[in-house]
């Protein structure tokens, strides 16, 4: 049996015994948040827990490290739409220890594309097209400090109200302890 199918079949039972019932909510969060962090599977329900948050209460965006890597990407769009259409009034940007984007090694994941059939000879097209796919898969060597920088990113966005907290913290992967790096109600222009 393969994983889809395992899920396909839990589905179909999940469905009939009417389970979605106890996460019937809107698509406006309840605690009216957007919060940024990392698809790391350690945090899938402990940062939920750990900020006691439920089904409907916060707009959650996942990426590799949590990362605001670019002003007009899908990132912060996600959170522009989020503060503008969706009411979130806070964001929150939420990095982790020992996250996989601290210690990236773009040869190996380069080498990995050659050995899975990505034709060598593309990289060279990419680097001519203006792509470094080594600072393109490079992660960051301090979480404290790549969350400070994706906190600035989003703060001082021309498109972001200047009235939005931004807020950034580091969460243990193993405790669920949440460290605030940058109080984002300090740099706010309403306080």
């Amino acid at each position: 049996m393969t994983i889809l199918s395992e899920i396909i079949n839990f589905n179909k039972s999940f469905v009939n015994e009417k389970g979605y019932e106890q996460y019937a909510t809107t698509k406006f969060p309840d605690k009216r948040i957007v919060v940024l962090t990392c698809m790391d599977t350690r945090l899938t329900e402990l940062l939920h827990k750990a900020m006691d948050l439920k089904n409907g209460d916060a707009k959650i965006i996942k990426n590799a490290g949590g990362l605001v890597t670019h002003p007009f990407g899908s990132i912060m769009r996600s959170i522009i739409l989020a503060v503008y259409e969706l009411k979130a009034d806070e964001v929150y940007i939420i990095g982790h220890h020992d996250c996989g984007m601290s210690s990236t090694n773009t040869d190996h994941i380069i080498e990995s594309m050659v050995n899975r059939g990505i034709d060598k000879s593309l990289f060279s097209t990419l680097k001519y097209s203006g792509v470094d796919m080594k600072d393109w898969l490079h992660g960051f060597e301090d979480v404290t400090e790549s969350v400070r920088m994706s906190v600035d990113a989003v703060r001082n966005h021309p498109l972001m109200d200047n009235a939005v907290p931004v807020h950034g913290l580091v969460v243990h992967p193993d405790t669920g302890l949440l460290d605030i790096i940058v109080d984002g109600y300090a740099n706010t222009e309403e306080q």
